[in-house]
């Protein structure tokens, strides 16, 4: 379940500065800030996403104005890894 926030948290931060986010960077800067992007809990994606993000960012010269960065909260926030995506769902009776 945890690698399933990590992927979603990939998405929606692509989404919300409209670019591809390096996802091993990504994964290597969690893995700096002490989580396990293999297994990441909601408490641990929501920390990420305050101080920790904005450096990330800030190193790959970007920044996400504040109204996206809480849009961009709360779908982490929002997100169930129990529930199945439409292309996992099709991907599972494939």
């Amino acid at each position: 379940m945890g690698r399933r926030r990590f992927d979603h948290l990939v998405i929606e931060l692509s989404l919300a500065l409209g670019l591809s986010v390096p996802r091993y960077r990504l994964w290597l800067r969690l893995h700096e800030e002490g989580f396990d992007p293999e297994r990441l809990v909601l408490s641990q994606v929501l920390a990420f996403c305050a101080d920790p993000l904005e450096l990330f960012l800030e190193e790959l010269g970007l920044e996400l104005r504040p109204r996206r960065l809480r849009r961009l909260r709360r779908a982490v926030e929002r997100f169930d890894p129990e529930v199945l995506s439409p292309y996992e769902r099709i991907a599972e009776s494939g």
